[in-house]
């Protein structure tokens, strides 16, 4: 058994190799259809030593089967949304202590400690449903932050635009999180000039309003909130983790998840820093249930290891994880 104290102590570009193969290995062990699929593919932990070696389930494996690794029993059951007639994604957790300490290590990583910030979350499609991940760890960044303000905000728009200003106003840090077609809905309803405020956009136009691409998405929300740069999460039910961007659409990951680009027209290899592929994530989180998921988004790696999410492949459902479809 691989202990949750390594994966969230990953310091160098070693110690993450040194785990992610361990966990490979673990995986293969312990999970019944990864075990099956690396099979297919004639890959075994003979002869997978590298992570380009390490095969890379297909995300809609987890619309069809159970992706488990271990025989602990279920604790919560998150699910994609999906839209009406679309089968959606099951992720069965069997420990949400390991959630909790990926997003909170994440959030930490990339913006310092919570108690810093009020949290407002303006998600009205997530809410209305059951079993959102993201829903789950923002619900809980807002009881972390003990500040009496954060809370969640559904339809009652005019209250968030006054509870917005004066916060903003008394030079208290925010942070709106907000799925995107509710914040487009937010600043149609008032332009805000805002100093002490971050926006993060989740993602998805839920079928509310045409999808746009991000450059022109993040050019109407930095005017209509008065911000130089939006920020953005990459998270999806699939995932235990998140990336960050702090703008420009360039996002980075914790130190236990990391991005690799396949190549579109053969998915058993990779392209090269610079060049569009199809998104890949190793999430070491995802240590019982599968680490190693082929996306169906689009994206670029760069050499820092940053990356950006340029949009999804043509024959693929839009899901509200995911940014703009080009």
């Amino acid at each position: 058994m691989i202990a949750t104290e390594d994966i969230f102590t990953i310091s160098s570009k070693r110690d993450f190799e040194k785990l992610a193969l361990k966990v490979f290995r673990y995986q293969f062990d312990n999970n019944k259809v990864y075990n099956e699929f690396c099979s297919l593919l004639g890959k075994d932990k003979s002869n997978v030593k590298t992570l380009v070696e390490i095969p890379f389930l297909p995300i809609q494996f987890f619309k069809s089967h159970e992706i488990i690794s271990t025989t602990e029993s279920v604790q919560e059951t998150f699910t994609s949304s999906g839209t009406t007639g679309t089968q959606t994604s099951k992720h069965f957790v069997t420990d949400l202590s390991v959630y909790e300490q990926s997003y909170r290590k994440g959030f930490s990583e990339f913006y310092g400690n919570i108690e810093d910030y009020c949290i407002l979350a303006l998600l009205p499609s997530y809410l209305e449903r059951e079993g959102s991940s993201l829903i789950y760890m923002v619900d809980d960044l807002i009881q972390s932050s003990n500040h009496p303000d954060s809370g969640f905000y559904l339809n009652n728009y005019q209250d968030l635009v006054t509870k917005l200003i004066t916060l903003d106003k008394s030079g208290q840090n925010v942070i709106l999180i907000g799925v995107t077609y509710a914040l487009l809905d937010l600043i149609e309803l008032h332009q805000f000039e805002l100093k002490n405020t971050i926006i993060m956009e989740t993602g998805g136009m839920k079928g509310k309003r045409k999808e746009i691409i991000r450059e022109e998405l993040h050019k109407i929300l930095c005017q209509g909130f008065g911000v130089p740069v939006i920020h953005s999460e990459y998270g999806m039910t699939e995932l235990l983790s998140q990336a960050y961007s702090l703008g420009n659409g360039v996002f980075e990951c914790p130190p236990w998840m990391q991005i690799l680009t396949r190549d579109t027209e053969d998915a058993l290899s990779y392209v090269d820093y610079g060049k569009t592929g199809g998104i890949n994530v190793i999430d070491l989180a995802n240590i019982n249930s599968c680490s190693f998921i082929a996306t169906q988004d689009l994206g670029k790696k760069n050499p820092n290891h940053s990356f950006e999410v340029l949009g999804r492949f043509d024959n693929s459902d839009i899901r509200g994880c995911n940014l703009m479809v080009l």
